[in-house]
């Protein structure tokens, strides 16, 4: 006998038949008369991370929110991550729940300031300065055709058709696939990307819970007494070299790395394996090298070091 009960789906399964860690992002756009909105999403999660050229989120949210609007009729937000302080969550849900943009933007609480990305184009939102981090992004409305949809089409729904993945996707639904122009960090967190992130150093993200009834939101600060917890990846065994040599074989006939060079990838997850690989391949062709050692990879490794610190 199963030790679950069955509880049936139905419409905003997430957040009425589950408990799902969600990120809380209040997300800006400019409104027809150039004034700022501000509403409060959940749903919005990485798209493009890597092999595309480009880098994305995904958004979700009403085709009918001023959001949805300003994003047909501008094409540009920013995607501001709060911190998990009370007050700018208290101010987040009253900025997610619908109504007059006018109305909500006369009682605003955070401090906004222009971003980097074109701050003069008049369709570029200001962003949060309160925010640890924001994302600045153009919608890609090329993709499935989304740049028919017009937001005069839309009055108490749209009437349809509707695209599968972006633009308006059912009759109150839309999904935003939005390029990632920028990315802002505050100083703080930017020095612990660059020089190493640690449970001291780590910013107070929150995290939404999904789950509301007829009167709560639920939602949990960064931990204020205990701290993060990091997990150490496991250390390498004869199995991951044999698996790792198995992969370096087939990336270059010609180019052959000896047992203490891939000792250096014991922990690179198995996704990034063959594009490190290739990496140092790529390296080996253009500095005339056939046998790449353990004093190679190191070389390689500091390049990358000294050209993410240049970035």
């Amino acid at each position: 006998m199963s030790s679950f009960k069955d509880l049936r789906i139905v419409d905003n399964f997430y957040q009425t038949s589950s408990f799902i860690p969600m990120p809380t992002v209040c997300v800006s756009t400019v409104n027809p008369d150039g004034s700022l909105n501000i509403g409060s999403y959940s749903l919005c999660f990485p798209y493009y991370i890597a092999g595309k050229g480009r880098y994305a989120m995904l958004l979700e949210c009403r085709n009918t929110s001023n959001t949805c609007l300003n994003l047909l009729r501008r094409g540009k937000c920013a995607l501001n991550f709060i911190t998990d302080d009370k007050e700018s969550f208290k101010e987040a849900v009253r900025l997610g729940f619908p109504g007059p943009s006018e109305d909500k933007m006369k009682q605003l609480k955070f401090k906004m300031e222009d971003g980097i990305a074109d701050p003069k184009d008049p369709n570029r939102p200001q962003v949060i300065s309160e925010a640890y981090q924001v994302f600045e992004c153009t919608w890609d409305s090329s993709l499935e055709g989304a740049s028919k949809f017009k937001a005069e089409d839309i009055d108490d729904g749209h009437p349809g058709p509707y695209n599968d993945f972006n633009g308006v996707t059912s009759k109150y639904g839309a999904h935003f696939i939005l390029k990632i122009d920028k990315i802002l960090i505050k100083e703080k967190y930017y020095d612990a990307i660059i020089n190493g992130v640690n449970k001291n150093n780590f910013p107070p993200v929150p995290v939404d819970y999904g789950y509301r009834d007829s009167t709560n939101f639920w939602y949990t600060q960064f931990p204020k007494l205990k701290k993060p917890i990091a997990e150490p990846i496991p250390e390498a065994n004869e199995v991951d070299i044999t698996s790792i040599r198995y992969a370096a074989k087939r990336v270059d006939d010609t180019i052959k790395f000896t047992d203490d060079a891939l000792k250096n990838f014991t922990k690179v997850p198995r996704p990034f394996l063959k594009a490190a690989l290739n990496g140092c391949v790529e390296w080996a062709k253009e500095n005339n090298v056939t046998l790449i050692t353990d004093e190679h990879v190191k070389l390689i490794n500091d390049k990358r070091a000294q050209e993410k610190k240049r970035k």
